[in-house]
């Protein structure tokens, strides 16, 4: 008997009609599943994004508590959860996760791989990251207690002992911030694994070490001191929850244990922690300072070894954080010397931008615009940083807002800046879509101006002793003025952020067609098309210099002749 059952739609060329609702979810399991680099790497820095605008309220909050005296917008408790999870978001779930989220972007692209060496672990990575800055925010709903913010921690981003023991912070507080922080820790090593093998093992023909693109070679220096700092990380945080939940004594000073030891364990990654954040963006500035100066970098085996040589002299540096601790005489001029010395290769870096840009034609678009801010507030924080070195400098000011101003002189002046710097960069390699000009332009200025207002001043309040991690102060002080001052220029940087987030939201439907290579630069990603392909190249690349796209652009002239 013939099978009178009807064909099953699309058998015979009509396709199925899907409601938007079934579109929208078959959309967001293509992402959910995928082990796309690009795909994954888009994830990783959207990710990092939404926790930026929340670590910048959170930010917020603080500096209206903080712009007068005797101020009560917030309680001592919910400034502490704030002052805790500002911190921990901007190194934890905003830095390391949008440098990387770049890395596995474009890592696999500029060496000419279809993908990185292991796709189903760096999907897994990237989850495991995802679920860990989740755990740590849940913290906010435990308890539902609205006005102390129910079990969000409270022990600064350092968690120093013996705060931490149970004796100290009751609750689940502290255990959300150490279970999350290790578990996002497991996502960030297995990231790293990934970069290190990728870049080792899957270059394209032609590709050696020195001609790599210095974007690879600083990803391949921060994924090896990551492996090496995650580690002692994630080990003192097991030390805490043993500590808290199985009678160890650790850090637990009342029973035999040592709170400088957790300092210890702490700063060997914090420190390197520094250089794991600002060295991608010094791979960023050298990727968009030779492009919009129309000239090959100078000095490239130059900065290849100065990167090599942060990487290994910023592990002996982590105990400058600890010179008002009571460390030896000894000790202290060890790590005095050790911070002044990692001072040279990064020196060496900014004279290298800058030979790069003497004589160049430059062109400010707004890249170029972050990349050269980059500069020159990275010297200035490198000069603080210079002075904190001294260890009878640092006594005087270690605990004090001067300590916050340097800080994030470096997080944000420096690392922020280049974030945006290569996302106006990359934005339309990844979405075929250029991001608007004059937006892009006020997004700058009102950046640059906020920033230097606020951070600038926090210097000169430091310098008039107001210490850090205070939740108010009384106006004889003579401190509410300059923190009024800190305090609107914070604004200003809200609003250069809001109108960033418009102009990333609005160029994506209806920015300017952006093509292939809309910068004209020269590394590979820039040959395929915007956005690239799932395979990234129809054939497999091969190269004959450290910029294979000027020699195809001008064969008269190839790059190979001033490789040195």
């Amino acid at each position: 008997m013939a099978d009178q059952t009807l064909p099953i739609a699309g058998t015979l060329g009509v396709t199925p009609q899907r409601s938007r609702s079934s579109r929208l979810l078959a959309w967001l399991h293509e992402w959910v599943i995928t082990v796309d680099h690009k795909k994954l790497g888009i994830l990783y820095i959207s990710y990092s994004l939404i926790f930026l605008l929340v670590a910048g309220a959170e930010a917020i909050c603080i500096r209206i508590q903080l712009a007068m005296p005797n101020n009560h917008f917030l309680s001592p408790e919910v400034f502490n959860r704030l002052f805790t999870m500002h911190g921990t978001t901007m190194v934890f779930l905003v830095g390391m996760p949008i440098l990387f989220g770049f890395a596995n972007y474009l890592v696999p692209l500029m060496i000419g791989a279809r993908d990185m060496a292991f796709p189903r672990l760096n999907a897994f990575s990237f989850w495991l990251t995802a679920f860990g800055g989740l755990l740590l925010y849940y913290s906010f709903l435990g308890g539902f207690g609205l006005y102390g913010m129910g079990n969000a921690p409270d022990v600064a981003w350092f968690a120093y002992a013996p705060l931490t023991e149970k004796a100290f912070s009751p609750g689940h507080s502290t255990d959300y911030w150490a279970l999350a922080l290790i578990v996002s820790g497991f996502g960030t090593l297995g990231t790293a694994i990934n970069i290190i093998a990728t870049t080792l093992s899957m270059r394209c023909r032609g590709m050696t070490l020195l001609r790599m693109p210095l974007f690879v070679w600083l990803m391949l220096v921060v994924s090896a001191m990551t492996l090496v700092t995650i580690t002692p990380l994630t080990a003192a945080q097991a030390m805490l929850v043993i500590d808290r939940y199985l009678g160890g004594h650790f850090f637990d000073t009342q029973a035999g244990g040592s709170a400088v030891a957790w300092a210890h364990f702490f700063w060997i990654f914090g420190h390197p922690e520094v250089y794991i954040l600002v060295l991608p963006a010094f791979a960023i500035e050298n990727e968009i300072v030779p492009v919009f100066s129309r000239k090959g970098i100078f000095g490239y085996p130059a900065m290849v070894a100065a990167s090599v040589g942060i990487g290994f002299v910023s592990m002996g540096v982590w105990a400058h954080h600890m010179f008002t601790i009571g460390l030896t005489s000894v000790g202290n001029t060890f790590f005095v010397l050790s911070t002044m010395l990692v001072g040279i290769p990064t020196g060496i870096k900014i004279f290298n931008w800058l030979a790069t840009m003497w004589g160049g034609r430059i062109r400010f678009a707004s890249p170029m615009l972050f990349a050269t801010a980059f500069i020159f507030q990275f010297l200035i924080a490198g000069l603080t940083g210079i002075m904190l070195s001294v260890a009878p400098w640092d006594w005087q000011l270690h605990n004090s807002y001067f300590l916050i101003a340097h800080f994030h002189y470096v997080l944000v002046g420096a690392i922020v800046f280049n974030v945006f710097a290569a996302i106006y960069y990359w934005y339309p390699k990844a979405t075929g879509r250029m991001l608007d000009e004059k937006l892009a332009k006020w997004h700058f200025w009102l950046f640059v101006l906020g920033f230097h207002i606020t951070f600038d001043t926090m210097h000169f309040v430091g310098f008039m002793g107001m210490p850090r991690q205070i939740y108010t102060y009384l106006p004889d002080r003579g401190w509410g003025p300059l923190n009024l001052v800190i305090s609107i220029g914070g604004f200003i940087q809200a609003i250069a952020v809001l109108i960033f987030v418009y102009n990333l939201v609005h160029s994506y439907f209806r920015g300017k067609e952006a093509g292939n290579d809309p910068w004209d630069a020269w590394t590979l990603e820039w040959s395929t098309p915007s956005p690239p392909p799932v395979y990234n190249f129809a054939t497999d690349p091969v190269v004959y210099s450290r910029r294979p796209l000027w020699d195809l652009k001008h064969p008269e002239d190839p790059d190979w002749k001033y490789e040195s």
